[in-house]
């Protein structure tokens, strides 16, 4: 008989509820654990889901040893570091959303606590299950485009999305929302590492709100000789009929690859609200029978490695490589000079006093 697993989604909000609903609807679940700080959406993800528990303290999700898996999907994101430690130190397997923390030294004791506990450890970074990436990642591992010469990804996001990303947390474009194409453009390039980045970014519409910068566009060299360049931002008009908008283009020896991700393919106009691009948010979303989008299959992934016991799609180790692409791209924007990859002991220090003076 196949063995079946009891999970648990820590924080049920948009990606939350999403991961929670995915596992609910799942034949691998035997019995779903949910946690959230708010009564009333912890309530409104108890009707929908049917979980056996619902707790507003998680806690209850560490103490519990019939659970399995974790899915920590809370923000603001300080949070992710003490409850995902907590997770892992009880022998949970845990998926985490990015980023992996808010310090190198918060990511490296998670690295280390799953290790020492042979347990799976991995970073939501759902743009890996994105079709369009994915066959991405076969043209270029098939020799099809020859050697990879640039990569360059330009993403997006609304100016109500922006915001409510910039309020929750003091985090730039970069390491907010550029961090997914860090993920997949090195996973892309694999086994090529970057070297050294250099990052600038613009003010605009997001400054008041938190500081930040409106767009930021970050050039990587790798090892292999390749160039990444890749801009995000969030400051796409209130009138824009979608959430995110994304262009790839990969260029390789032998051919070129051009992924539109801007969804101006799903088109629908109503007399109440205009022009519209369903379907267009980052994570995807439920179209009744069937899930549109990356988080779904990434939450069974996950579930998958566990129970066959095979490596995730994204190790933490990799998702630390990111976060120190991130946070160099950060330091060179605010020195406006390229910064060495892996970071030197100055980078981090400098890293160390920029946060230092954000708080």
């Amino acid at each position: 008989m196949a063995r079946h697993i009891e999970a648990a989604v820590i924080g049920t909000g948009w990606c939350g509820g999403i991961r929670a609903e995915t596992l609910s609807r799942s034949a691998l679940v035997d019995a779903l654990h949910i946690c959230e700080i708010r009564p009333d959406r912890l309530a409104e993800m108890a009707e929908l889901c049917k979980p056996k528990t619902a707790t507003l303290d998680y806690q209850d999700i560490v103490k519990n040893d019939a659970i399995e898996v974790v899915y920590i999907s809370t923000t603001p994101e300080p949070t992710h570091y003490p409850i995902a430690r907590d997770c892992l130190k009880a022998g949970k397997h845990v998926l985490l959303e990015k980023p992996i923390a808010m310090d190198f030294w918060e990511a490296d004791d998670l690295i280390n606590i799953a290790r020492q506990n042979n347990l799976k450890f991995t970073i939501g970074y759902s743009q890996r299950f994105n079709p369009k990436i994915a066959y991405a990642k076969k043209k270029i591992a098939d020799g099809t485009l020859g050697r990879i010469v640039s990569v360059m990804v330009s993403r997006h996001l609304s100016r109500s999305l922006g915001k409510k990303i910039a309020s929750r947390v003091k985090m730039s474009p970069v390491a907010m929302e550029s961090t997914h194409d860090l993920d997949f453009v090195f996973w892309l390039l694999n086994p090529a590492k970057p070297t050294k980045i250099y990052s600038q970014g613009a003010y605009g519409f997001m400054q008041p709100v938190n500081g930040s910068y409106d767009v930021m566009w970050s050039t990587v060299t790798m090892d292999d000789g390749s160039l990444v360049m890749i801009g995000g931002g969030w400051n796409l008009p209130p009138s824009y009929p979608n959430f995110c908008a994304t262009w790839i283009e990969i260029t390789g020896t032998e051919g070129s690859l051009f992924l539109d991700d801007t969804h101006r393919d799903h088109w629908m106009n109503t007399v109440r609200d205009g022009t519209q691009y369903p379907m267009s948010t980052m994570p995807g979303e439920q179209v009744d029978h069937v899930f549109a989008g990356q988080m779904g299959p990434e939450t069974i992934h996950f579930l998958e490695s566990v129970l066959l016991d095979r490596a995730p799609m994204v190790s933490a180790e990799h998702a630390r490589m990111v976060m120190s692409a991130y946070s160099g791209a950060d330091l060179s924007a605010a020195i406006g000079e390229p910064v060495d990859l892996p970071l030197s002991n100055m980078a981090l220090s400098q890293i160390a006093e920029m946060k230092a003076a954000a708080k």
